[in-house]
């Protein structure tokens, strides 16, 4: 199979404190879908990288591209493709096998080849979507209407996240949900929740600007465990929730959701926070609380771009700012301090 390069600039993390734009071959083949990327948006991993040179077990081994969550416009597709130049995409950063036991039975998400774009998970490590150009499979960009906003669009992957953290959950028709940590992961599964058909939506977060956006999102109460108190209506009789999504990753934050659900319940844990936590593993048993991990998605993207595409959710209250590649190392402090920003996109 041919191959061509075409040269652009591009974002790369380096390691700790250290990101560059520099100039960036970009590899493309025949089968290939080689994408002008419009935009994208900081997710935590990208600060992570920026911030200590690591995501959790992945660390910089060498200068990779960062950014997973991206849109941009067809400039190549393969021959007798359904896709064609011009065409606009939101682009699946996941790149999974397809042959393991865990493809082949429909949960690509867990598949340990998984081949995630800007993740240094592997070596040589997989470039993601701060590029001017990037070559995609066909499988992994996903069309939309040339109306819809891109800045709305660039959130599918987080949209997807939040998705798939729902299905994990079973129906929430009728159900009364918590979202502990209100940021972009927290604020998208509250109004994923709310579409789902939640019948009663709170949010809980030490940020009074994340609370504020948690009640943007669709939260119907929100409060704040700093605070003192607040809480407490909802740890009586044994607790109220029927479903809590854990999205914040504080240890405290999940010991304190076997308290806040009721028996019986669920809690989905989306949250990633240091490696191991204490937990009240009696009062769960006792209460036969049901504690389910969300990781990723799988066919959820899909979903995610049309439900961004027709207006079913609108993301946009949580994008805080943009920035030109340039100032990525810029983008990356504010977007790290909560304080100040939600979501920060890149715009190319």
């Amino acid at each position: 199979m041919s191959k061509n390069t075409i040269s652009c600039q591009a974002c790369f993390a380096y390691g700790e404190k250290d990101v560059r734009v520099e100039t960036h071959d970009v590899e493309y083949g025949d089968n290939d879908v080689l994408i002008n990327v419009e935009r994208g948006g900081i997710c935590g991993s990208d600060i992570h990288y920026y911030q200590h040179g690591r995501a959790g077990m992945s660390i910089l081994k060498q200068p990779m591209v960062v950014g997973h969550e991206f849109v941009g416009i067809i400039c190549k597709a393969p021959a007798g493709s359904a896709l064609r130049p011009g065409q606009r995409v939101a682009v699946n950063p996941s790149q999974p096998c397809n042959h393991c036991d865990y493809c082949l039975t429909g949960r690509q998400n867990l598949c340990s080849s998984m081949r995630f774009m800007g993740s240094a998970q592997f070596f040589p490590h997989v470039n993601g979507g701060f590029s001017e150009y990037v070559a995609a499979t066909e499988h992994q960009c996903f069309p939309y209407e040339d109306q819809a906003d891109s800045k709305a669009i660039a959130f599918a992957e987080p949209l997807a996240v939040a998705i798939h953290a729902v299905n994990v959950a079973g129906t929430l028709v009728g159900k009364k949900v918590l979202v502990i940590g209100a940021g972009p992961i927290g604020c998208l599964i509250l109004a994923a929740a709310r579409s789902a058909g939640a019948a009663e939506l709170a949010a809980s977060d030490v940020s009074e600007r994340c609370l504020e956006l948690a009640r943007t999102m669709g939260a119907d109460a929100v409060f704040n465990p700093m605070t003192g108190g607040s809480a407490t209506p909802y740890q009586e009789n044994r607790g109220y929730f029927d479903v809590v999504f854990e999205a914040s990753g504080s240890p405290a934050a999940i010991a304190s959701t076997v308290a806040l659900t009721c028996p019986g319940g669920t809690v989905v844990q989306v949250g990633m926070g240091v490696a191991s936590v204490e937990y009240p593993v009696m009062p769960m048993l006792v209460k036969e609380i049901r504690w389910a991990g969300s990781f990723r998605f799988i066919d959820e993207f899909a979903t995610a771009v049309q439900w961004l595409q027709d207006g079913r959710i609108d993301p946009l209250p949580l994008l805080t700012a943009e920035y030109p590649p340039d100032s990525i190392e810029d983008a990356l402090k504010i977007a790290a301090d909560k304080t100040l920003s939600s979501k920060i996109q890149i715009r190319f």
